[in-house]
């Protein structure tokens, strides 16, 4: 009886601990924006939200929810639509994990106004929570052969101007 009084306590704690890690999360925006940001969970589950359908590594259809990089991007003011001209075609957004995992994406591939390909930041998966430990945000990246980007536990978009 005494063992499974253990248990319970431990579980119940591991579980605890989690909730409040996700409730603690925030994803920040800096580099060269107009508005630094830091959303926090509820920001990012009121935003403007899409379902996308991918297959992850294996094969496997899923679907996924979340928001465009692009909105994130714009409530930040990152230089998008008609101001992504000149030099400003050399930014760059480096997304950032909370592992010190990094990818590269440059802006016109997220401007809606330059592709038809989605670039989402995920909160759900076939309508549920990420998986623990590698959220609450994952960036999906629908129209890639590779998962390469597809970067777990993001914790900071970084905008960049690529110079020499």
């Amino acid at each position: 009886m005494r063992l499974h009084a253990i248990l319970f306590l431990c579980a119940f704690l591991a579980s605890a601990n989690f909730i409040f890690a996700q409730t603690q999360a925030s994803l920040s925006v800096e580099g060269e924006v107009n508005k630094p940001a830091k959303f926090q969970l509820q920001d990012i589950a009121v935003m403007k939200h899409v379902t996308v359908q991918a297959a992850d590594r294996d094969g496997k259809q899923h679907s996924y929810s979340g928001v465009p990089l692009y909105e994130i991007l714009q409530a930040a003011g990152v230089t998008m639509n008609e101001q992504l001209k000149g030099e400003n075609m050399a930014k760059y957004l480096l997304v950032k994990s909370g592992d010190g995992y990094e990818v590269v994406f440059s802006l016109p591939e997220l401007d809606s106004s330059f592709s038809n390909n989605i670039v989402i930041l995920a909160d759900k998966m076939d309508g549920n929570d990420l998986p623990q430990g590698k959220g609450p945000w994952r960036i999906v990246v629908p129209a890639e052969k590779k998962h390469a980007r597809w970067i777990w536990d993001v914790r900071t978009l970084a905008v960049r101007f690529a110079k020499d």
